[in-house]
């Protein structure tokens, strides 16, 4: 797995004027929140944070040096001007790597179901799951292999087949895919 790492410092100045001027030198303004809410105002180079955070997801972790010293972090949220193509502002969540995390993450398919080959029809219920695991163990994207559902089977959030470290908080039970019989 590729480490990204996005170098930062720390900055005292606040304000439009600051964020402006900040913009117009190549770096962006951002703010990294810890474990107890707490926050430090940083700039970021935005070149840099543009090619991790096109190439990342939300749950992908990061190194964030700031100002030399190496912390695990998600970035969690940004500031996009669509017309100019250009983040203005990030944020950060650094993790210790000691406390458990929780995420929603998009269900993915992989393979075409027996069932659809059959003729049957592919029913998509629940597009996404909610995950709890330590900032290590979480998983970047969520991928369910439906290429075994035949006609009339069900494949539920439990036969994601995620690792024992995962705890599913969504319904174990709630239906991924269905395949519905063809039409006569």
């Amino acid at each position: 797995m590729e480490q990204y790492v996005i170098n930062a410092k720390i900055r005292k100045e606040t304000g439009k004027v600051v964020s402006k001027r900040l913009r117009a030198s190549g770096r962006i303004p951002a703010i990294a929140y810890n474990e107890k809410g707490e926050s430090t105002m940083l700039d970021i180079d935005s070149v840099e944070f543009e090619k991790v955070w096109r190439a990342v997801t939300p749950t992908t972790l990061v190194t964030l040096k700031i100002d030399g010293q190496d912390n695990l972090a998600y970035i969690k949220d940004t500031e996009y001007n669509i017309i100019k193509d250009k983040c203005l502002h990030a944020d950060f969540h650094i993790v210790s790597g000691t406390l458990p995390v929780t995420a929603r993450l998009k269900i993915h398919y992989s393979g075409t179901p027996a069932g659809v080959l059959k003729g049957g029809f592919l029913v998509k219920h629940v597009p996404d799951v909610r995950l709890k695991a330590l900032p290590a163990d979480m998983p970047t994207s969520v991928t369910a292999d439906i290429s075994k559902v035949e006609i009339g089977q069900r494949f539920r959030v439990s036969d994601l087949g995620l690792s024992d470290k995962i705890t599913i908080l969504s319904n174990p039970n709630d239906l991924v895919v269905t395949i519905a019989p063809p039409r006569k």
